[in-house]
């Protein structure tokens, strides 16, 4: 089947202009808010800066099992997006093979989490949950509890506990036969746990959805119902928004339950709605921003539902430690300190509209909009930017962060705009374009201090896949209005039914220059890797090799170079090279498609306002631009992320009042002689190696030291000081053995062969001999793996299992390695695993004696720091 080559080209042309709009002329437009340049279409929002609504509260984004395992997902990314709260099974609960309380702790506390939510519920094994009886249950509640005491005391109070989850749909689904039960039971619970713990904290009644009736008698009760020492009413409420129809009655809700309290003259209570959004919500920035919104806005808790598997930040976190679109909004809005203001949008109780949120911080001289959520140009007018913060002259910056895919990286957010202007009487209108219903934005106003800001964003253009040539494919509905448990699709539609070694998707591309264009494709490879052949104006340029996906719409994305010269030219994604024999796996869907010039290696620069401060540090702005204040216990820290494993140049520049050192970090790891040498502007630059993803870099620095900014360039010409081997060709031992990859397989296993069944026994090992020059010191192992281990009970979550693989230095220590569930045993990913090495040249020893290690296909061993120059310029 063909599509009109006309029809084409007009869709082309409409997301040329969007992208155009915002990357490349002066939309947004910042000026005067009584400008009278104002597009008559735009949905306005008013932002005052000078009427304040409390602290930036921060708790909107929390998860249920948004975390597996340690380190699944990494570090970084729970630390970016910081979430207050998350919900998590109870210790040694059957419901999921992972998400424990006490497993995911520690790494949860230490990247700023404030509170786990236990599901005690979650200790049975079913869905809904097998009632066997209240004594059934309390001896389970007894045990955990005991359990969390005794391993926490030091932090047990940051365990609060949920007795009952959704007891409207299970076991106590009829409220007028089955009411007293559940008073009865919920008194029977809340007793054991304060029997056993006296401060601990109760939260519910946890419904699945809001029930003023059922509430306002639950709340009658447990005011006048001692459970213990103290009455039996919670300590924090909850119940679940699960509806696109939340979106226009949560505030309602809201409303309605602090009437209801100051009428039964409880609380008022802290709120947690510890399950929230759809799957057409996750991942997706100008859906996400409309939820984050409403919580931000009523100073609640909430955590995003658990609808796909555990460890993915609630589909915001891609593969174990990149993140996708949405992750960068969950970071820019924990980002946000100081107060939130007032924000009026047109219309703050409709689906699907536009939505923001604001917050000043006097002390950094600070103030932010989060913005998305509606298919509409937007007017901003900004209002009481007091000048004793921002003064006369503003700096205006612009990011744009966009739908990405569930499994699809996205880097730094590009600056689509950024200007420099006067404010007139403390107002401001900025002008964001259209287009992208699936977008958000960050609006940045600072006092203009240095050069003026400017945009970076390359050219780019979008393309869906339904508009383009279709040839034996078929256009599939997607609507993910009319059921919002759909997974999110650009544009509600894809092409899929790729089924014949003729079928091909051809769209016409016009590209501004001759050079490098990155064409990212979204597509969805079910449970199983695949491949396309690219055709550039009918002739054969490259094979696109796809990740398995976890579903045919829980989309990826894949990003290939081409060569292109400047003016028109035709791209095809074909099933087969010949069009007589398709390629392994090529029965791909495709949503849609990205075009993006690349400029250079890949660069990104993060600025003074960029970071986050801690320690006393502070934010300076004169002559040459902002700057972090240091010193002492003071730190900036930056969210770095880069698109592939490798080494990467990394330059800080400073204004040093003495010589000391910088005190870098790199995910926690010190990177040795990175000083200031003598007094005055400077930069130091170090070459490290990072790994695919978000990195925390923190930096220090002597007293009076003034940090500009960080940058990270890719160093690709240093990747070959790295040792890399295929895993056949290290010495294997016990069961360890060579797989052969088949012919038709898509995978993407180099060399066509791995080694499986690693671990499971003490014998069953691979054995990495280091090479001469690699003695003591700090390393990376980056392993190729697959691993799609998982369980398959539930009725709706893929319950993934991830793998570990323990790392034994001949003559030194092990460290053990988390691998993240990928969705096929022949697909495989990287995952970089820190080692500190202390012999001269122990081999190292691969395996696991107690449990299955994920397969591997090939490994890297790179030295964490090649150089460090402290004369860079």
């Amino acid at each position: 089947m063909h599509r009109q080559r006309s029809s084409r080209r007009a869709r082309m042309t409409a997301a040329t202009t969007a992208l155009a709009a915002a990357a490349l002329t002066a939309g947004p437009v910042a000026g005067p808010a009584d400008a009278d340049t104002a597009t008559a279409a735009a949905d306005v929002v008013a932002v005052d800066f000078a009427q304040r609504t409390g602290p930036v509260h921060g708790g909107a984004t929390g998860m249920l099992y948004g975390l597996s395992d340690p380190g699944v997902p990494g570090d970084p990314l729970v630390a970016g997006a910081r979430p207050r709260t998350v919900a998590q099974k109870a210790p040694d609960g059957d419901q999921h093979p992972n998400g424990d309380a006490l497993t995911i702790a520690d790494g949860f506390f230490a990247a700023g989490g404030e509170e786990v939510v236990v599901y005690m519920q979650d200790v049975y094994s079913k869905w809904p949950y097998e009632n066997l009886g209240i004594d059934d249950y309390l001896a389970k509640v007894d045990a955990m509890v005991r359990k969390v005491v005794a391993e926490r005391p030091q932090d047990k109070d940051r365990f609060v506990w949920v007795p009952f989850n959704e007891p409207d749909g299970i076991w106590y689904q009829n409220w007028s036969t089955m009411k007293q039960k559940f008073f009865d039971d919920w008194k029977a619970v809340v007793e054991r746990i304060r029997s056993i713990d006296p401060g601990a904290r109760i939260v519910g009644p946890n419904e699945a959805r809001y029930n003023p009736g059922r509430l306002r008698d639950f709340l009658t009760w447990a005011r006048d119902t001692e459970c213990g020492a103290k009455s039996c009413l919670p300590d924090i409420m909850a119940w679940h928004e699960l509806s696109r129809g939340s979106l226009a009655a949560y505030r309602g809700h809201y409303d309605d339950y602090r009437r209801m309290e100051r009428d039964l003259g409880v609380g008022p209570l802290p709120i947690n709605i510890d399950e929230y959004g759809n799957r057409r919500d996750m991942s997706v920035p100008g859906q996400m921003i409309q939820w984050i919104t409403m919580f931000e806005d009523t100073k609640v808790d909430a955590d995003m539902a658990f609808w796909t598997y555990a460890g993915n930040l609630s589909d915001h976190a891609v593969r174990t430690r990149q993140a996708n679109g949405a992750w960068w909004l969950l970071k820019w809005y924990a980002d946000l300190t100081g107060e939130t203001v007032k924000v009026t949008p047109p219309r703050p109780d409709v689906p699907d509209t536009v939505q923001a949120l604001a917050a000043v911080d006097p002390s950094v001289r600070r103030g932010t909009v989060l913005v998305g959520g509606g298919a509409a140009p937007v007017r901003l007018d900004l209002s009481g930017l007091d000048p004793a913060v921002f003064g006369r002259q503003v700096d205006v910056v612009v990011s744009r962060t966009t739908w990405s895919g569930y499994e699809g990286d996205a880097t730094q957010p590009p600056v689509v705009a950024a200007t420099r202007t006067t404010l007139h009487g403390g107002t401001l209108r900025v002008d964001l374009p259209g287009g992208d219903v699936m977008a958000a934005y960050r609006v940045t106003i600072v006092p203009s201090s240095g050069g003026a800001p400017a945009a970076d964003a390359p050219w780019s253009v979008s393309v869906e896949a339904e508009s383009a040539g279709l040839t034996s494919a078929q256009v599939h509905d997607q609507d993910t209005t009319a059921d919002p448990q759909l997974y999110a699709t650009s544009g509600k539609r894809d092409v899929g039914s790729m089924k014949t070694a003729g079928s091909a998707v051809t769209f016409p591309v016009t590209v501004p220059r001759d050079g490098r264009y990155r064409l990212g494709i979204f597509q969805g490879a079910n449970k199983a890797p695949g491949r396309h052949a690219l055709f550039v104006d009918g002739k054969l340029d490259q094979i696109v090799q796809y990740s398995a996906d976890l579903g045919w719409t829980y989309r990826g994305r894949t990003d290939v170079e081409v060569e292109l010269t400047a003016g028109a030219h035709e791209l095809s994604l074909r099933t087969s090279t010949d069009g007589t024999t398709p390629l392994p796996g090529s029965d791909i869907t495709l949503d849609k498609f990205d075009l993006t010039e690349i400029t250079g290696p890949e660069r990104a620069a993060y600025p003074a306002d960029e970071a986050r401060l801690s320690g006393g540090a502070g934010i300076t702005r004169e002559g040459r631009g902002a700057a972090v204040t240091l010193g002492g216990d003071a730190r900036a820290t930056f969210f770095a992320a880069v698109s592939e494993d490798g080494y990467y140049d990394l330059t800080f520049s400073y204004k040093a009042a003495r010589a000391g050192d910088l005190g870098v970090r790199v995910d926690g790891r010190r990177i040795a002689g990175v000083r200031a040498t003598r007094p005055g502007e400077a930069a130091s630059r170090a070459r490290v190696y990072l790994p695919a993803g978000v990195s925390v870099i923190e930096v220090g620095g002597p007293a009076g030291l003034r940090l500009r900014g960080l940058t990270t360039v890719r160093a690709e010409e240093a990747d070959a000081a790295a040792h890399r081997i295929e895993a056949e060709q290290a010495q294997r031992a016990g069961a360890a053995r060579v797989v052969a990859v088949p012919a038709t397989s898509g995978s993407n296993a180099s060399g066509g062969a791995y080694v499986g069944d690693i671990g499971n026994g003490a014998g069953n090992t691979l054995t990495l001999t280091r090479p001469a020059g690699f003695g003591p010191g700090e390393y990376v192992l980056v392993a190729h793996y697959a691993n799609a281990d998982r369980n398959t009970g539930h009725p709706y979550n893929t319950d993934v299992i991830s793998r570990f693989l323990d790392i034994t230095e001949t003559g030194g220590a092990t460290t053990r390695g988390v691998f993240r569930h990928g969705y096929a045993w022949d697909n495989f990913w990287s995952q970089a695993t820190p080692l500190t090495l202390t012999t001269a040249s122990g081999a190292l020893v691969l395996g696991n004696a107690t449990a299955y290690a994920p397969n591997l296909d090939r490994l890297e061993l790179a030295r964490l720091v090649l150089e460090v120059d402290n004369t860079a310029k």
